[in-house]
């Protein structure tokens, strides 16, 4: 993103404001962040932690329909925001009218379902008690929607958007913590039916189903498993791209 002292960024999908607050460190007192996410708690609480930092501003919005000012920003930023548009290049479209002439767009967001442990794992430890879950449509909103690397380049070009770049980034990811080897995979357990595709693919099963199913998956973060935390593999996309408007 490289985000320079004065600029200004809009943050897609800031939940709590940890990326918004780093970009404002960096932009400086000349530059702004606004963060925008749907979720009130979490806007709530960027609020909060944003207190000290009077260049962070937050809102409650859903970016894609958002009344956002014409060409006010030079980024458009995101962490794993903006994969659950149901109409992504209409919504990528609407953010690009507030980005300057030849301003700039930065995201991560998830590769393949099966190039990412934190679904990989537990949904392949549930197969021969359940069977494998129906996947969802591969261009339903969701958190793997942007895993198709020319999907993304015909949205963004749809959008208005030039010099589109799509860099894979692999990275280790600390999925569960606690003071001993079994707190962090009771941990890691508990994430994976909170975050992830289990609760769903279990909605419909008895409780005995339940729990035979909760002891495959802990095998499955066990074998992840250091001395205070479960460590797995997660698959990202890097992208960026520049405003079509020069």
């Amino acid at each position: 993103a490289a985000p320079a002292p004065g600029e200004q960024v809009l943050d897609i999908g800031c939940g709590a404001g940890a990326g918004s607050l780093a970009l404002a460190a960096l932009v400086g007192a000349k530059g702004g962040v606004l963060g925008v996410d749907v979720s009130e708690p979490l806007v709530a609480r960027a609020r909060e932690l944003g207190e000290d930092r009077p260049n962070a501003r937050f809102q409650v919005a859903d970016a894609s329909r958002a009344l956002l000012p014409v060409a006010q920003f030079d980024l458009l930023f995101s962490r794993f925001g903006v994969m659950f548009f149901d109409d992504p290049a209409q919504a990528f479209a609407h953010m690009r009218r507030a980005l300057k002439p030849n301003g700039r767009l930065a995201f991560v967001c998830w590769r393949g379902a099966g190039e990412n442990d934190w679904v990989r794992l537990p949904l392949k430890a549930i197969v021969p008690i359940v069977g494998l879950p129906a996947a969802p449509p591969p261009e339903a909103p969701g958190p793997f929607s942007f895993g198709d690397r020319a999907r993304v380049e015909r949205i963004l070009g749809e959008a208005g958007f030039v010099d589109v770049a799509l860099t894979p980034v692999d990275h280790r990811i600390v999925f569960g913590e606690g003071e001993t080897r079994e707190a962090a995979i009771a941990d890691a357990v508990d994430l994976a039916f909170q975050v992830g595709p289990l609760t769903r693919a279990l909605a419909d099963q008895a409780k005995a189903v339940v729990e035979e199913a909760k002891i495959a998956v802990r095998e499955a973060f066990a074998a992840k498993a250091q001395d205070r935390s479960v460590v797995i593999d997660g698959a990202g996309w890097i992208v960026t791209a520049r405003n079509g408007d020069a």
